[in-house]
């Protein structure tokens, strides 16, 4: 049985003396020397303008940052750059697995693939509508 082996192992390889010799590997510390964690960082951002949009997909594609975009000054300065701006970290939040969402008028955040966003059915206003008309069926009650 040995001999079996042996000849199929010469006819596939060639004889014994012209085994190639393994490659090297080297074996590389992906660690950033902290035991392997990363922090999670909370970071604001402001935009003004179309290019300030770069600053906030780098920050995401790192996949350790939470961004609070704050849209205000955008919203009131040109709202076709603010579409393209939102729709540019859309397709960056897609691309990563993350998530977008604005919360209130002014404001985005936008997560990379290790975060979910809490969404609640409704937006806020109806869930403000509801709650009132609820408020005022319980007062005609008495």
């Amino acid at each position: 049985m040995k001999n079996f082996f042996s000849k199929i192992k010469k006819s596939m390889m060639g004889s014994e003396d012209e085994i190639p010799e393994e490659e090297g590997y080297v074996e590389l510390d992906t660690s950033d020397g902290e035991g392997g964690t990363q922090k999670v960082i909370v970071r604001p951002f402001v935009l003004e303008d179309f290019s300030d949009v770069k600053p906030v997909l780098d920050a995401l594609r790192e996949s350790n940052t939470i961004a609070l975009i704050n849209i205000k000054p955008l919203k009131a300065k040109d709202i076709v750059e603010l579409k393209r701006a939102i729709s540019k970290l859309k397709k960056t939040c897609t691309a990563i697995d993350g998530d977008l969402a604005g919360f209130g008028e002014d404001y985005l955040v936008a997560v990379p693939s290790f975060a979910e966003i809490h969404r609640t059915k409704g937006t806020t206003q109806e869930i403000k509508d509801e709650h009132e008309g609820a408020e005022s069926d319980d007062e005609k009650d008495f």
